[in-house]
């Protein structure tokens, strides 16, 4: 799949290199290009899941939150948690969870992390970054960013759409937006959040509502010309800032 939104996307004191594994798509930045050690790291994750998936035969098509299995790796446990906090399946949060789980193990060898993983982001950062907001063909595309203070601990910046991309969703909002403490409860609530949006109305409602999940800093929704947001979310305009 052609991910053309990343283009221009790695700021200058980084590196950048691209990892795919099956369906796992992730674009790096880094202090240093850690390809072959982010490749390995996403083949382990991938492993780890596909063997909980076979112990639990409903556990991809779950649409709800689902009790662990006996054992159940961490990075599962993550997708389960962030599933219930959000009321949804535990895969609204695998790509979060697998950028958060790979991005920590990048950090023993930089410091400073931004990968994305099919619009979900874990940031790690002793500086303010900002992120490029895409949101199709609304008019808010790549014109506005979510302004992200130091973040040496990580967090999740993650996007659900109904009118961008495979993922599923069953709004239609262009981008529904989440940032939070976590990754996979940031992708999680982004898919509760898109779920959420069928017109404009809803927007301020939905926003207020994923802000008050635990462990979610702030929500922002986009359909068409009209915009939301709520929690601690700062918008800048892209074009003052790179001019």
């Amino acid at each position: 799949m052609e991910r053309s939104y990343r283009q221009g996307m790695c700021p200058r004191d980084l590196v950048a290199f691209r990892v795919v594994v099956g369906e796992t798509d992730l674009w790096v930045a880094a202090q240093a290009n850690l390809y072959k050690f982010t490749e390995e790291r996403v083949k382990f994750y991938r492993r780890q899941l596909r063997a909980y998936m076979e112990r639990d035969a409903g556990f991809a098509a779950a649409l709800t939150p689902r009790p662990a299995l006996p054992d159940a790796p961490p990075l599962v446990l993550s997708m389960l948690e962030a599933g219930r906090l959000a009321v949804v399946g535990p895969m609204a949060a695998v790509a979060g969870a697998i950028a958060q789980a790979v991005g920590r193990d990048l950090a023993e060898y930089s410091p400073e992390i931004i990968l994305e993983n099919g619009g979900d982001i874990y940031l790690r950062s002793r500086v303010q970054r900002i992120i490029a907001l895409y949101a199709g063909q609304s008019e808010f595309s790549d014109r506005i960013g979510i302004v992200l203070p130091p973040s040496p601990e990580g967090i999740g910046i993650c996007t659900s759409s109904g009118t961008i991309g495979p993922s599923l969703s069953f709004g239609r909002a262009d981008a529904a937006t989440i940032v939070a403490d976590d990754a996979a409860l940031a992708d999680a609530a982004a898919s509760a959040l898109g779920n959420l949006v069928q017109q404009p109305r809803d927007l301020e409602k939905a926003v207020r509502t994923c802000g008050e999940i635990p462990g979610v800093r702030g929500a922002l929704a986009v359909l068409g010309s009209h915009l939301a947001i709520s929690g601690g979310i700062t918008l800048t305009p892209l074009s003052e800032t790179f001019d």
